[in-house]
């Protein structure tokens, strides 16, 4: 989702307004601080990984401090495997909070 920028004008004024800005506010009212915090997962996962990874595994889900990741290839998922826990220690340094406690990669579709 990094650098995809959705901007909506604002009924009260003629002011731009971030979607997520909106998101956040609105989904704020339903869901703990915690929840809204492991979405930044999906921001911050390209700095995190570096960009020959992030072409290959993506983000899919994140529960109970383990992140779903989907992955290109078999290979990719060995290869990952070995670089799981610099992973999560480079993915909870961006979220500036241990929330990432475990990586499970599988082959599944990976969104641009």
């Amino acid at each position: 989702m990094q650098g995809q920028r959705t901007l909506v004008k604002n009924d009260n004024n003629d002011k731009l307004v971030h979607i997520s800005d909106i998101l956040t506010k609105a989904l704020g009212k339903y869901r703990p601080a915690g929840d809204m915090e492991m979405t930044r997962i999906w921001d911050v996962w390209d700095a995190a990984v570096g960009s020959p990874i992030a072409m290959n595994a993506k983000p899919d889900a994140f529960k109970d401090g383990m992140l779903f990741v989907n992955v290109s290839s078999s290979a990719w998922i060995h290869q990952l495997k070995f670089l799981e826990k610099e992973m999560i220690a480079n993915l909870n340094k961006q979220l500036d909070a241990p929330l990432v406690k475990g990586i499970r990669f599988k082959i599944g579709r990976i969104h641009s």
